[in-house]
């Protein structure tokens, strides 16, 4: 910590006041919010130190001043006292969540939905990965002659569906010989070990069943496939418009949020259980205006996904982190609860 007492408490005010007001801190306000005995030149000089130091931006020579990307960084990990969340806050997330809804992806568009209203921002999020993830139950239910709706369930709870047309007749002996495959070779297996390969080799052993089998086990190598990837989700993109520090590329940044390869890596690269990368932090160009907050949800004790917001750089930190941790908290909880039951 390079910084004094007194600058740390005049840097504090300076991003507080800017967070609240959005408009650069002058030394006229700053000694009024501030209970220390300085003159007007004193804290002039210090606010000067401070854009000098690199925590402080002036925008203009006769503005006042805002905080920098290290201010923020400063900010975070050595000024800011978290808030508690009251009563109401935690009602007002638990009653926005339905407690009945254990499949991950309906339950994190939830969540997104509701991170995106608190905070007026970006919500993105992403389902349980695909490590150390087993198959858990697959059903194959007839919905014609030869058609047959495929559903796997993980698990991490992620299910997924597809409608398969076998090579004949679905009869109650083939339907056996399916379910002695899934039973004796696929489940308890992981999603990412299956291939279409490995299911020919199974099915080639089925004598007589061959080739009306092998469709449906290449139907079920598609669903292993499917929940062996994370998917991306996304909520409040049009809140991006509603900041005016990122009016300079808002439509940049939607173009960049499009593309769910980049925001899975952002999301999955951190390992702490929250991760705050602020403007130019960030890898990606896109993002030099915006604050990423990445908090990570467990279930059954392993980290599994994440949730987080985008947004600008002027965020009330110590406001929403909070809100963040309890929401994802409260997903692994449920997701948890759901398997065990």
């Amino acid at each position: 910590m390079d910084l004094n007492e007194r600058r740390q408490k005049i840097l504090a005010a300076i991003i507080e006041q800017y967070v609240n007001t959005g408009e650069p801190v002058g030394s006229k306000s700053l000694l009024e919010a501030l209970p220390m005995s300085l003159s007007s030149a004193t804290m002039r000089n210090e606010m000067a130190e401070l854009v000098e130091m690199g925590y402080l931006e002036q925008p203009h020579t006769s503005a006042g001043r805002i905080p920098s990307h290290k201010g923020y960084r400063y900010y975070i990990d050595h000024l800011m006292g978290e808030n508690e969340l009251d009563d109401d806050q935690r009602r007002r997330i638990e009653q926005s969540i339905p407690k009945n809804t254990h499949e991950p992806g309906r339950l994190l568009e939830q969540a997104n939905e509701v991170l995106a209203d608190i905070t007026n921002c970006t919500a993105v999020s992403t389902t349980p990965a695909c490590d150390g993830v087993l198959i858990r139950k697959i059903e194959m239910i007839p919905v014609g002659t030869r058609t047959a709706m495929l559903v796997m369930l993980t698990s991490t709870g992620i299910l997924k569906s597809e409608v398969c047309r076998a090579g004949g007749e679905l009869t109650p002996a083939v339907c056996e010989v399916f379910y002695n495959i899934i039973s004796g070779a696929l489940v308890g297996r992981r999603v990412d070990e299956v291939s279409i390969a490995m299911l020919q080799t199974i099915a080639a052993t089925v004598s007589g069943e061959f080739l009306t089998i092998l469709p449906l086990l290449a139907g079920v190598a598609d669903l292993a496939s499917a929940a062996a990837q994370a998917d991306v989700l996304l909520e409040g993109q049009s809140n991006l418009f509603n900041h005016r520090e990122l009016e300079e590329n808002a439509l940049e940044l939607m173009e960049f949020l499009k593309r769910s390869e980049h925001l899975g890596r952002l999301l999955s690269s951190g390992k702490a259980k929250l991760d705050i990368k602020i403007g130019e932090e960030n890898e990606y160009r896109q993002l030099k205006n915006s604050s990423l907050i990445v908090a990570r949800y467990n279930i059954k004790g392993q980290e599994s996904g994440a949730i987080g917001l985008i947004g600008p750089t002027r965020l009330n930190y110590a406001q929403l982190i909070p809100s963040i941790k309890y929401l994802t908290d409260l997903v692994g909880r449920i997701l948890t609860q759901g398997l065990e039951e």
